[in-house]
């Protein structure tokens, strides 16, 4: 039975055609903005090296910024949400594994280049946040909201980290000092213990950050069209298939099965199919670029991944659901 959208029945005529254009007009503007960078970037003069300017600026200011304000604003109930939360870690740990294991595989590894995986498998496990917030209001209301807030909390560590390892690994860093360099990891753990210590953004600084996170969604989502370059998607396509079906196939399957091992009740197994769907996170690309990996195959990915996902969406959230 499909939730009521903002405690309003929704009949059970609703089309899933009819789904799949609601979420694939939640996820134009996110593909437009990847449009517009890639186009600026080639036809105009705001060309690589502005762009490159513009990527260091998300990465060390306005996403941490962002990080920050979405963990702390939402209250995190953790006692009362432990088999949602297990059920949430299990997902990723589940995501990572996959993505960990792509290289090892008898029939795939010997397609796969290892430095490009390095940068490429952050793409399988890591979600855009943006939508699926906006996606979880629309669903299932403020608690759907608050649901979501607790994933972001509990698994935005462990992605961080998981995405970095393999980095800082493959490019021979010290993996603790990449970590504690890192700013996306900084800003989540500040962020979580702020949170658990209850405090709250004074409201006249409220505005200020939310402008600064809008920033941060619509330059990161451009900086990755700018680098984007679908000839690297050719270079690597055993690679990009792979990490995608994990992505969008895989993980919403798992989510499923997750959801009735863990007996989690309506709002939070639509929220954990939400989350499993999710196109991966545009900040992929920023953290590629950062740590001088093939940042154009990443980019490309992200945007493969916000197309699949008004597919991916409608699979996990109508058919499965």
């Amino acid at each position: 039975m499909w939730l009521p959208h903002r405690g309003k029945p929704e009949g059970r005529s609703t089309s899933l055609y009819s789904r799949f254009v609601n979420y694939a007009q939640l996820l134009f503007p996110d593909f437009s903005l990847i449009l517009c960078g890639y186009l600026l970037c080639r036809f105009t003069a705001l060309n690589r090296t502005v762009w490159e300017q513009v990527e260091s600026l998300v990465y060390f200011l306005l996403f941490p910024v962002l990080l920050f304000h979405s963990i702390v604003k939402s209250p995190l109930d953790w006692a009362s949400a432990s088999s949602f939360i297990a059920a949430g870690w299990a997902l990723g740990l589940t995501g990572i594994t996959l993505a960990y294991a792509l290289p090892h595989m008898p029939w795939l590894g010997s397609h796969i280049n290892l430095r490009q995986h390095a940068a490429s498998a952050q793409v399988a496990f890591r979600f855009n946040s943006f939508i699926g917030l906006a996606l979880a209001d629309r669903l299932v209301g403020p608690a759907g909201v608050l649901l979501l807030a607790v994933l972001i909390g509990v698994c935005v560590p462990l992605f961080n980290v998981a995405a970095v390892w393999p980095m800082a690994r493959h490019g021979q860093s010290r993996f603790w000092r990449e970590l504690a360099r890192n700013p996306l990891i900084i800003a989540t753990a500040t962020g979580l213990t702020a949170n658990l210590m209850g405090y709250h953004l004074p409201p006249w600084l409220e505005p200020t950050v939310a402008r600064i996170g809008a920033a941060s969604i619509a330059l990161g989502l451009m900086a990755a069209g700018a680098g984007m370059q679908l000839s690297a998607l050719v270079r690597a396509k055993s690679l990009a298939v792979a990490v995608l079906s994990i992505r969008h196939v895989l993980l919403p399957l798992s989510a499923l099965a997750l959801s009735r091992l863990f007996k989690l009740n309506d709002a939070q197994t639509t929220v954990l199919l939400l989350f499993s769907a999710l196109p991966t996170a545009s900040s992929c690309y920023v953290l590629a670029a950062r740590m001088g990996f093939d940042s154009a195959l990443v980019a490309g990915l992200v945007t493969l991944s916000t197309l699949l996902g008004m597919l991916s969406l409608p699979f996990a959230l109508g058919m499965l659901r």
